[in-house]
């Protein structure tokens, strides 16, 4: 049976942390492998990634400065199957997950996955958080799965990937200050 691996590099632009894999992402070995699950065409549709990947190019996103992880490893049916000791334990690896490879941004994907991080229950939802998480600001995308009551339907959650997009690129941690002959200050652009 294939390994379902974390898709790590340092210094990423956003790491997107999901809660656990599934099922079919355990069977096959990479994540968001369920059907139908819009995870990779969101990604494209939101311009984060440059191409259309499926979830058996997920170790291609560390060629985009992106990573990918979850938060518990062990695969379930649904997440409500998560023993609390092991959210504890996933959560612990995770902050040592981030301050390893220190990301500009992570994404947790799914609102659920936020209440283990944040205090503020009003907080709760999708969007930017003000918290930091060992120097990397959060994000919280909308759970892809088409289970997902909040956000049915894809152009439901491709608004949020959109903004995590922009949320990302005002961090500046894929840019890089370059100086051009003859172009006086230097510029700002992508690395």
């Amino acid at each position: 049976m294939p390994k379902l691996r974390d898709v790590l590099t340092h210094h990423p632009r956003v790491l997107f942390v999901g809660i656990n894999p599934s099922l079919r992402s355990e069977q096959v070995g990479h994540h968001f492998a369920g059907p139908g699950n819009p995870f990779w065409r969101l990604l494209f549709a939101a311009r984060i990634v440059p191409e259309q990947l499926t979830y058996e190019d997920d170790a291609k996103l560390a060629q985009y400065g992106l990573a990918l992880t979850n938060l518990c490893a062990r695969a379930t049916r649904s997440a409500a199957e998560l023993e609390r000791d092991e959210i504890q334990r996933g959560k612990n690896e995770l902050l040592q997950k981030i301050a390893g490879v220190q990301p500009a941004v992570v994404a947790l994907v799914g609102a659920t996955i936020y209440r283990y991080f944040s205090r503020d229950r009003a907080a709760y939802g999708v969007g930017p958080k003000t918290e930091t998480l060992h120097g990397a600001r959060v994000f919280v995308l909308p759970n892809p799965s088409g289970l997902n009551a909040n956000f049915p339907g894809f152009r439901d959650k491709l608004v949020w990937f959109e903004q995590l997009r922009e949320f990302a690129q005002l961090t500046g941690a894929e840019q890089k200050s370059v100086k051009t002959p003859g172009s006086g200050p230097s510029k700002r652009t992508p690395g």
